[in-house]
């Protein structure tokens, strides 16, 4: 398929000098980062990690969802993950509305109706993250293995603040 020949191009000249092989696949550093979808967030270069160190999962708002909370479990019991950052942004589509919002704004500019999907998003970024901070800290796989933190990242000046 020709449409994704100039990312294959891409890749091939990114493996003709790729050394970071043979890693374990465990969280070398302890650290979980749930984080948005974002491409203004790089996960590991905003706190100083590398490859091997954490474990990355990304969401749209950087919202624990179903299959986040399944790579916290996985993570907690199986990848040495000792630590959790959640780390929604400024400045984020996700925090410009509710659900409803959203689907509107998709209907607007696609013609295509989501309304009645889950999609998480709220203007209260806040009180989301508190939610999903609360949601792992109490849940019965993960407490007790893993502190959580609940961190917002400003896609403006590239600093963290701890919320939770």
């Amino acid at each position: 398929m020709a449409t994704f020949n100039d990312l294959l191009r891409a890749n091939t000249a990114y493996a003709d000098s790729f050394t970071d092989g043979g890693f374990d696949g465990i969280a070398h550093a302890g650290v979980a980062i749930v984080t948005c979808m974002d491409s203004r967030i790089e996960p590991l270069a905003m706190v100083g990690l590398g490859i091997g160190d954490a474990k990355i999962m990304r969401t749209p708002g950087g919202r624990i969802t179903p299959e986040t909370l399944v790579g916290c479990i996985l993570g907690v019991h199986l990848l040495n993950v000792t630590r959790i950052m959640v780390v929604p942004h400024t400045r984020c589509a996700m925090g410009s509305g509710d659900d409803a919002a959203i689907a509107a704004k998709v209907r607007t500019a696609t013609g295509t109706d989501i309304s009645g999907m889950v999609l998480g998003s709220t203007p209260d970024q806040t009180a989301a993250l508190r939610y999903d901070v609360q949601l792992l800290r109490t849940h019965p796989l993960v407490t007790g293995r893993a502190d959580i933190g609940g961190f917002i990242y400003d896609v403006d000046t590239g600093l963290l603040s701890q919320e939770l």
